[in-house]
């Protein structure tokens, strides 16, 4: 189900996106290899992960925010829950 590829990168992006979180790439020492800042909807990226780093961050942050279903287009949405059924 999971393709390592910048296109399916972009999708996850994009989910976050519709769902008012904005998507960042920056230097720093996160543990986990990300950052979410709640209180103002930003998530940041360690930008010298690799592509699969990057994907696989963005996987477990998807599993951890509250994301509103009904905020979501259609094809995100479907991914989405795709991705919840595969845990």
């Amino acid at each position: 189900m999971i393709r390592y590829t910048s296109h399916f990168l972009q999708k996850l992006e994009n989910m976050l996106t519709e769902s008012s979180y904005e998507v960042r790439y920056e230097k720093g020492n996160f543990k986990s290899g990300y950052c979410i800042l709640e209180s103002k909807k930003i998530v940041i990226i360690n930008k010298f992960y690799s592509l699969d780093g990057k994907i696989n961050c963005l996987l477990e942050i998807l599993k951890v925010l509250n994301i509103p279903l009904e905020q979501l287009t259609e094809k995100s949405r479907e991914l989405f829950l795709q991705l919840q059924s595969s845990e």
